[in-house]
């Protein structure tokens, strides 16, 4: 069966677990669950016992993915064609339960609990999984990857164990992601599969050996990239387009042109930004004996008089009245605490 739950950020999750699956119909569907963590696949199992639960989480253009069940064998013995409706991904998976050994572009490996591997779903592939498991994936569309992607199946079915740098970095944001994703404001989600992103291209070059500093970006990652930036360097006064575009090694004209095709300046962006934070530092507990000048200035205001107009015209009120009217509201029933 399939279910749908929707998380605090307004994302749903979609569940596929065969508990309500009547034995004669559980191949089929384990199957097509299965597809959406490894790609269209074959799958079969001691004594055709299938079991098992999948949740899929949207991160933007990228999916969040746990799969977990009895022993199970995929397999994948054919490139898919455009008529199998497999658009290509990339997935980077975390095992965290049970043992693994993997097949694919030529290579194979045994994968041991904390083991970090990548698969490409376009390609052949054979993943014997002996006992019950669970994995945790990334499942990134190729034309997210950029330059990146010709060299991906140059590091599938190789390991990343959990004592390599980037294994151990990579183990812990896996988990995060697959956990926590439909929990995250929009906003967040974006950033967090800019990251996804990029500690990918760091594994896959640090693999192949090369470098990726000469790589020009896609201009969708790096506008992520450069908004990630911004909500991190909010409270520095002097954050400007300047100061952004030598932060990231591009000409401030190539900056604006990035920022132009979202329907917003740069200077903008940075003002929403800053008055979005601060509108949230107002109800917090953190800053309640503040003063409005001072939350402004964490923010990265220097005038308070400027803050005032500018949060007005964005919301109506002043920034007093609405932190008045906040503080004024009934509580929340999850605090059950009065305000």
């Amino acid at each position: 069966m399939t279910t749908e739950a929707t998380a605090h950020g307004g994302v749903r999750d979609h569940v596929f677990t065969t508990d309500l699956v009547p034995s004669e119909g559980r191949r089929g569907y384990w199957r097509q669950a299965l597809s959406q963590a490894f790609g269209a696949v074959d799958v079969s199992a001691p004594q055709d016992v299938y079991s098992g639960t999948v949740r899929t989480t949207s991160l933007g253009r990228l999916r969040a993915v746990t799969a977990e069940g009895d022993a199970v064998a995929l397999r994948r013995s054919r490139r898919p064609g455009a008529g199998d409706g497999e658009e290509g991904s990339v997935v980077l998976h975390l095992l965290e339960a049970g043992a693994a050994r993997v097949e694919q572009d030529g290579r194979e490996c045994a994968l041991q609990p904390g083991d970090i591997f990548v698969s490409d779903t376009t390609s052949p592939l054979r993943l014997d999984l002996p006992r019950s498991f669970r994995i945790k994936s990334l499942v990134m569309p190729r034309q997210t990857l950029g330059p990146r992607d010709p060299g991906v199946r140059r590091i599938t079915a190789l390991p990343f164990g959990p004592d390599t740098s980037l294994g151990g970095l990579l183990s812990p944001f896996i988990t995060r992601l697959a956990d926590d994703a439909a929990a995250f404001l929009p906003h967040t989600r974006e950033v967090m599969a800019l990251n996804a992103v990029e500690l990918f291209g760091t594994l896959a070059g640090e693999r192949l050996g090369g470098t990726r500093a000469h790589v020009r970006e896609e201009p969708g990652t790096l506008l992520l990239k450069v908004q990630a930036f911004i909500d991190e360097e909010l409270a520095d006064p002097d954050l400007s387009p300047a100061h952004i575009a030598r932060a990231h090694h591009i000409s401030l004209r190539y900056l604006h042109k990035l920022f132009r095709a979202e329907g917003v300046t740069v200077s903008r962006w940075i003002l929403q930004r800053r008055l979005e934070a601060c509108r949230r530092d107002l109800l917090r507990d953190q800053t309640k004996d503040l003063t409005i000048a001072a939350v402004a200035h964490q923010r990265g205001f220097a005038s308070a008089a400027h803050f005032s107009r500018s949060f007005r015209a964005a919301y109506g009120v002043s920034p007093s009245e609405w932190r008045a009217a906040q503080q004024s509201a009934p509580a929340r029933p999850a605090d059950g605490s009065a305000s």
